[in-house]
């Protein structure tokens, strides 16, 4: 892959019950055995401290080293906002949040997960004419119901 070229990924749950934040334990974890750093951005504190406590349990019979952003340690994955992007040392950046994350290009990866519900859907549609408008170009995936 070229230097500064940033490969953005669409992951869209097809399923109500499934949810984006153990799908964000998931792609952490096949991160991590890649052996890169992960960012995941949350919209505020109360999200990080969910997502901080199902990743004691998702995946399920795995332990996913993991942190809240601004804490010492060097965890492979760092749970935070939009604020601790210019900070993070991630090649993995997975946006929970409804905006658009800005200059992509600085990553590796960027995974935008999508929840099942249509109400949910149209930041992420939005999302996705945003990075095609910078000339990226978004690949979805589309994650099954079972």
């Amino acid at each position: 892959m070229a230097s500064g070229i940033c490969q953005i990924d669409f992951y869209v749950l097809e399923d109500q019950h499934k949810s984006v934040q153990q799908l964000a334990c998931q792609l952490a974890m096949m991160a991590w055995e890649q052996g890169m750093k992960s960012l995941v951005i949350l919209p505020d504190q109360r999200q990080i401290e969910q997502l901080d406590e199902l990743m004691w349990s998702v995946p399920k019979g795995r332990f996913l080293p993991h942190q809240p952003a601004g804490q010492s340690g060097v965890a492979p994955v760092v749970l935070g906002t939009h604020v601790d992007l210019d900070d993070c040392q991630a090649q993995v950046i997975i946006n929970l949040d409804t905006k658009v994350i800005p200059r992509p290009e600085r990553f590796r990866r960027l995974l935008e997960l999508v929840p099942a519900n249509d109400a949910d859907r149209k930041a992420s549609r939005l999302k996705f004419r945003a990075y095609k408008a910078q000339g990226l170009e978004p690949v979805s995936h589309t994650m099954g119901g079972n």
